[in-house]
């Protein structure tokens, strides 16, 4: 009897938890607390990819693109190289884009107003033209458009154009110089230049000191060469004085250049460092006076000199005589001394006063004065 109401008592279990498991899901696991209850979604979502704005790239190719076009024969144009090379004789002819172009060409040719250069602007380019062109002309091509604002213009930096031109010639190894000995001054502040420029590109040039004979090495860090300049001195300073010329190779051949004289300048820029000196203050009547004016400076800067004195407005006839020489001061320095002086004959009453002496280089100017008396 007991087993009977064991084995019920196991059939009714069996059948309670068949119930159970049709109400409940398989694998359903219970929720946890603060568990969020939103139903994942398998949709994907298309990645987002952030617009970059383009760049103008018109402008920046304005900006960096020359607007010079070099002739090439039978209508054909192309912009030239930064450098080119061409042979004596040939004709040049650039153009550069614009209503308003301006040049800039080796200063041989404007210095001589050469008429073999031409230059034309039409309404969309400006046009160079060079005939029977010579090793001399050898040097930079450039040109640039104006914007004007009524009568005011100024160089467009975005448009301009340049090239550098050798003009190779037979015999002609370097570009001419108008004379066979040059000076050039050698400042503690700013680079020298020995302008031993050659007319092919890949001639080999050398530097050379005549006494004592020896060559000048270009070492990168005191000299260097650029063949669109010469052996630039970076730093000067008095070693480096003395006369030097150039040696070119090219072609199994060899050319000297002409001499050049390097003087080291003592004076620093500025300026005119000026002086006054009456050659006496107190003075009788009838006797001569003079009043000097005299600017130490650097040996290649010119000085002008202006004055005033107490018979001016009466229209005194004076003397002024205006002078200039290069002076050795020692250890090799060079300085330019100008001097200025104004002579006053027959003494007179109108002629006591100040004397007042300006005078004036690219720098700047500086004014002194003196006085003289009537004794």
């Amino acid at each position: 009897m007991k087993f009977w109401l064991l084995l019920g008592l196991l059939l009714l279990h069996e059948a309670l938890e068949d119930v159970a498991g049709q109400h409940s899901p398989k694998n359903k696991r219970p929720k946890e607390q603060g568990e969020n209850r939103i139903k994942p979604t398998n949709k994907k979502a298309k990645p987002k990819i952030p617009k970059v704005k383009d760049r103008d790239s018109t402008d920046s190719t304005a900006k960096s693109q020359s607007i010079m076009m070099q002739a090439m024969g039978n209508g054909r144009f192309q912009r030239p190289a930064s450098t080119v090379s061409l042979l004596a004789g040939q004709t040049l002819e650039l153009r550069c884009k614009g209503s308003k172009v301006e040049w800039s060409y080796p200063a041989y040719l404007d210095t001589f107003k050469d008429s073999r250069l031409t230059v034309k602007q039409s309404e969309r380019y400006g046009q160079l033209t060079l005939v029977n062109s010579t090793a001399a002309d050898t040097g930079e091509f450039s040109c640039w458009e104006q914007l004007c604002n009524g009568y005011v213009c100024r160089r467009d930096e975005a448009r301009t154009g340049s090239t550098y031109i050798f003009f190779t010639e037979k015999g002609e190894l370097f570009v001419p110089s108008p004379s066979y000995f040059d000076v050039v001054y050698l400042n503690p502040d700013r680079q020298a230049v020995v302008p031993c420029r050659v007319t092919a590109p890949s001639a080999k040039v050398t530097l050379h000191r005549e006494f004592p004979a020896k060559e000048i090495p270009a070492n990168g860090t005191d000299i260097v060469y650029d063949m669109k300049r010469g052996f630039v001195y970076l730093q000067p300073h008095s070693n480096h004085q003395g006369v030097v010329y150039c040696k070119a190779e090219a072609g199994g051949k060899s050319q000297i250049s002409v001499k050049y004289q390097l003087l080291y300048v003592e004076v620093p820029s500025g300026p005119p460092s000026t002086t006054i000196l009456a050659s006496s203050n107190k003075v009788r009547g009838g006797d001569d006076i003079s009043v000097l004016c005299t600017v130490l400076g650097e040996p290649d800067v010119e000085v002008e000199f202006r004055w005033l004195f107490p018979g001016q407005k009466d229209e005194r006839p004076v003397t002024i005589q205006d002078t200039w020489r290069l002076i050795h001061r020692g250890l090799g320095h060079t300085t330019r001394i100008s001097q200025s002086v104004i002579i006053v004959e027959d003494f007179e009453t109108i002629d006591a006063g100040y004397y007042i002496c300006t005078a004036q280089n690219l720098r700047g100017q500086t004014t002194v004065a003196t006085t003289v008396e009537f004794s």
